[in-house]
Order: structure tokens, then sequence, then C-alpha cells
């Protein structure tokens, strides 16, 4: 019910989540241009008031507080910024909750398992193509 697409760039996700009647999608975007993409996106699709769009530096919006828990997270963004984003992503995610990492080489994989591992966040599910990989992590 509660949907966040960080790291949202386009919104395609965001967009794609809010057509499924999720009754609240949030598209966050380190990004400024991103974001204003985002919008310009939500109004094209006829989404205003299903998606908001908000520019965030991982989950330090007020807004993005304000909305956890979130029952799913979508993040499409590089290792990296996955890792350090692990403490913040599994206080956000709602118990049960799904969090969607893809954007991701094969041979990252293991070490971000592992990082969320010791938060709480296990892995579900892992579909790898060629040489990406998505994770599908649940919370405890």
């Amino acid at each position: 019910e509660n949907v966040l697409d960080l790291g949202c760039g386009t919104a395609v996700l965001a967009m794609a989540a809010a057509r499924m009647d999720v009754a609240s999608v949030t598209a966050s975007d380190i990004d400024p241009v991103a974001v204003e993409v985002a919008s310009v996106n939500v109004v094209a699709n006829d989404l205003v008031g299903r998606v908001d769009c908000v520019e965030s530096i991982g989950f330090d919006a007020p807004v993005l507080a304000q909305a956890a828990p979130f029952d799913l997270i979508f993040a499409n963004i590089l290792k990296g910024p996955l890792i350090d984003l692990a403490p913040a992503m599994a206080a956000h995610l709602a118990p049960g909750g799904i969090a969607i990492l893809s954007g991701l080489l094969v041979e990252q994989a293991d070490d971000i398992v592992a990082v969320y591992k010791t938060q709480g966040v296990t892995l579900v599910e892992r579909e790898d193509l060629g040489e990406w990989t998505a994770l599908t992590l649940s919370s405890a």
C-alpha cells in the first residue's frame, strides 16, 4: 500500500506502482533535475496526486520519514549508495516489507546481501540477467 521509488530517475517504477492502484507512492532522487523530470512525467501520465516527487539524499527528506514505513521500496542505484543506505532502508521498511534492489552487477550481489542481512533484511530472490542482477529482499 505504501511504495517508495528511491533514486527514481524518471519515476517509471513509481508510475507503474501508481497504475496498480497502490494507495501511496513516493518517488525520490538526489538529483534535482531527475526530480523535475519525474514530476513532468507524472503530469504527462495523468498521475498527479498519485505520485509525490521529492528531492532527497537517501532518506533525509522529512516527507520520507513521515511516509514510512514503506511496504515496498524500489532502489535502482549503485552498489556504494545501496550499502551506505542499508541501515536507513531497513529502518524505513515495514515489517514483512519488500525491497527490490537493481542496477547491480552480478559480482556485487553477495556483498550487498551480506550488508542487508546485518540489518535484518534477508534475500528472498535473486534474478541474474547477463552481467546484471536484481535482488528481492524482505524485512523481518
